[in-house]
């Protein structure tokens, strides 16, 4: 190569993997665009698999892939390209170069089954074009490529991982060891398309085995998804057989995903990036302001009185503004997570005019009694978790930890004790 493009694998990810934005479709499409013509369109070269087998002569192919990886990424674009279906096993390494691609081929011939390894990208898609086109070699080139062509066509390689840095190179915290789809998912997918890519991520990250079933553009395959779906040919479609459900659309895939295969859907990532940014910077600020925004008349005994009331009224109290997306998503999570809890309004927000009455008050008064006077404030058992992202510890934070389940059952299950005394 004529310079060194790091691996995906060895950039620090962002901290959270979340539910895709417009800004992951953006920039799912942008890197899609950078690939161009690569991974869209079937080859005319390729070999037709016939209607009753998958890939040729019946091969079973398994790639160990990571999704947000460079050199994996241009085997399941010449996938596409040959319209091959094979098994996705998520392979995770601590070790840069062992991020190679690894494809497994298992192929029966006279009645013999012959197994085959292949380790790294050159050699899977020598062996790709060699057994699955009808020329048996790569496309060759129309003229001899110049060092600014090799340059451009380098760049381009690595732009999707720049682009969608951090996902798909990493098992999420809210992945859930049980239960696992005992029978692999089935994903219609082609590699150049934006919204296939946001699905595989999310596969990826909740470390699930899948099979892809290639259908890019001139795809035969296309007519099998077309009698799945009712007639549409849209990617991405799901089939997971172990619940019958068949679905569409990027979005409402990824939300199944994580509802059936997750501890928890996370919430918005960009809203973690602004915490740690914004959070930090204002939090001085907002102590300054509180007590003085709650005026001459604000009685703190009184206040801390009502807010330690309130927070022993349930064993799970959150205290919210109705314009703040923070709060918002905060109760989103309480609900995906099927947690009851008591929700008190300090109003639209903490600007003057807009919070309630007595909510400049409560607010003093929660900075008083925990540090923080940022919004949402969650309690459990009496006992202040504190925000989305940050506080003691945090409830996402404390869901990574594995500890904010558990503290929502020994709440209920004091509250329950003490009705019974």
């Amino acid at each position: 190569p004529l310079f060194s493009i790091p691996n995906a694998q060895s950039l620090a990810p962002p901290p959270i993997l979340s539910i895709p934005s417009g800004l992951d479709t953006l920039t799912s499409g942008l890197a899609s665009i950078t690939r161009l013509p690569h991974g869209v369109t079937v080859s005319a070269d390729a070999i037709p698999s016939g209607d009753d087998a998958d890939n040729v002569n019946n091969d079973q192919l398994t790639l160990h892939d990571l999704e947000g990886d460079m050199d994996c990424r241009s085997v399941r674009e010449v996938m596409t390209e040959l319209d091959l279906c094979v098994n996705i096993e998520p392979r995770f390494c601590t070790v840069p170069a062992a991020t190679a691609p690894i494809l497994n081929v298992e192929s029966t011939a006279d009645d013999a089954t012959i197994s085959l390894e292949l380790k790294g990208k050159d050699d899977i898609i020598a062996f790709l074009y060699k057994t699955y086109t009808t020329s048996g070699a790569p496309p060759a080139a129309s003229e001899q490529e110049s060092e600014g062509m090799q340059l451009l066509n380098q760049v381009t390689q690595f732009m999707p991982s720049l682009l969608r840095f951090g996902r798909g190179i990493k098992v999420s915290k809210c992945a859930n060891d049980a239960p696992r789809p005992e029978k692999p998912l089935i994903l219609y997918s082609y590699e150049g398309n934006q919204f296939c890519r946001l699905v595989r991520e999310v596969l990826t990250e909740l470390n699930i085995s899948y099979q892809i079933r290639s259908a890019g553009k001139g795809s035969p395959r296309r007519a099998e998804l077309a009698k799945l779906s009712g007639g549409s040919t849209q990617c991405p479609y799901l089939v997971d057989p172990n619940m019958n459900v068949q679905m569409a659309e990027s979005k409402d895939i990824i939300a199944y995903l994580y509802k059936t295969y997750a501890l928890w859907t996370p919430p918005n990532g960009a809203l973690q990036a602004a915490s740690g940014i914004v959070t930090p910077l204002l939090k001085p600020v907002y102590a300054y302001i509180a007590p003085r925004q709650a005026g001459e008349a604000y009685d703190e005994g009184a206040t801390k009185s009502k807010i330690e009331e309130e927070i022993s009224s349930a064993p799970v109290v959150i205290y919210t503004y109705e314009l703040s997306p923070f709060c918002t998503e905060a109760t989103d999570l309480l609900d995906n997570l099927g947690i009851e809890y008591k929700e008190i309004s300090l109003g639209l927000e903490w600007i003057p005019g807009l919070i309630a009455e007595g909510g400049a008050a409560k607010r003093a008064a929660l900075g008083s009694m925990t540090g923080q006077t940022s919004l949402p404030h969650v309690f459990v058992n009496g006992k202040s978790v504190g925000g989305l992202f940050s506080g003691t510890p945090g409830v996402v934070p404390a869901l990574e930890e594995g500890k904010f389940v558990a503290m929502v059952e020994a709440a209920k299950a004091s509250t329950a004790a003490s009705s019974m005394a």
